[in-house]
């Protein structure tokens, strides 16, 4: 399964192959959860631990002085929450110490997304950017809301299906501003640069044109999808800024920067960040760094890792 795949570390390009993922509790369970490790074998948090930008030098600079390019581009990481056509909202744990992943629940209930005809489940390969934070005490100069507390998400629109837990280099091609529920919910748009058709979306300023030349559609389905997932279940659609026109690459990576500020400020004490957890091992100067020793005994304290993925209809919340 994917989900083994992932927690025996086999990643498809060179970024996996720095971390490694290990599975507590029981999947498709509430207490499931991936943690990662890094290349030494220590426990580390994916949120914080793992550099925003690919291939920059991971020795405690924030932010990183050097960073991955290809041409002229700039590349990140991208933490996959959720495999392409897979329905489980796998979600980073912000709350919890280290971060891991783990099955969002609602009410008691696993949560699972809708298949939104003609769709089937997540349309992309879904995740987050780390060291990123949508700070939701800032209000968005454009959106005119605040942000929702979370990393910044990321479509990724390559052909492979990825694995829970993987860790992919992407490079950015735009960005969709979502407002869901009165929040700032920016919608990154990125293809993995080991795709076969990322050198294709090329252009030089405007890769949106080249998403819809090589990718006919599929703009048109991610809209559909962010406006409509949660009608199903009584909720309203909801809507974007800029009337749903999804902005270009130098705009995107303007917000990823300005996220990561967020991101600096909160792992700096710097702003309140409620309930985030913010323990790591890696950021330089953070109040929040914490001993290997810690780290492996908070893993240690979750359950142990058991086979078996069945799962009662009634622990079933279907996120619409």
């Amino acid at each position: 399964s994917r989900l083994l795949l992932a927690a025996r570390g086999w990643g498809r390009l060179g970024a996996m192959s720095r971390y490694s993922t290990e599975q507590r509790g029981r999947p498709n369970s509430p207490d499931y959860r991936l943690y990662f490790k890094n290349a030494d074998g220590k426990y580390i948090s994916p949120f914080h631990d793992i550099p925003l930008f690919a291939g920059s030098k991971e020795d405690k600079e924030i932010p990183a002085k050097r960073s991955k390019t290809t041409g002229s581009e700039v590349l990140f990481n991208m933490i996959v929450e959720v495999p392409r056509w897979t329905n489980a909202k796998m979600e980073i744990a912000t709350e919890e110490p280290l971060n891991p992943i783990k099955h969002d629940i609602k009410k008691g209930k696993l949560r699972y997304v809708a298949n939104i005809f003609p769709h089937k489940g997540y349309i992309w390969n879904y995740g987050a950017l780390p060291q990123t934070w949508e700070d939701p005490n800032h209000t968005d100069k454009i959106t005119g809301c605040c942000g929702d507390n979370d990393p910044i998400d990321v479509c990724e629109i390559g052909s492979k299906i990825r694995s829970s837990g993987e860790i992919v280099q992407v490079k950015v091609l735009g960005v969709l501003a979502l407002v869901d529920e009165g929040e700032t919910d920016w919608k990154i748009i990125a293809i993995s640069v080991d795709d076969p058709e990322a050198q294709k979306i090329n252009g030089k300023y405007f890769y949106i044109d080249d998403v819809k030349k090589h990718k006919p559609g599929y703009l048109e389905a991610t809209l559909d999808w962010f406006q409509l997932y949660k009608v199903p279940d009584g909720k309203p659609e909801n809507h974007f800024a800029f009337n749903g026109e999804f902005k270009d690459k130098d705009f995107a990576v303007e917000i990823i920067k300005s996220t990561h500020e967020h991101w600096k400020a909160l792992l700096h004490k710097k702003v309140d960040g409620g309930t985030i957890k913010c323990t790591n091992l890696l950021v330089s100067g953070s109040p929040f760094c914490c001993s290997d020793e810690d780290a492996r005994s908070i893993v240690q304290s979750a359950p142990a890792f058991m086979n078996g993925d069945s799962v009662s209809p009634e622990g079933i919340f279907f996120l619409r």
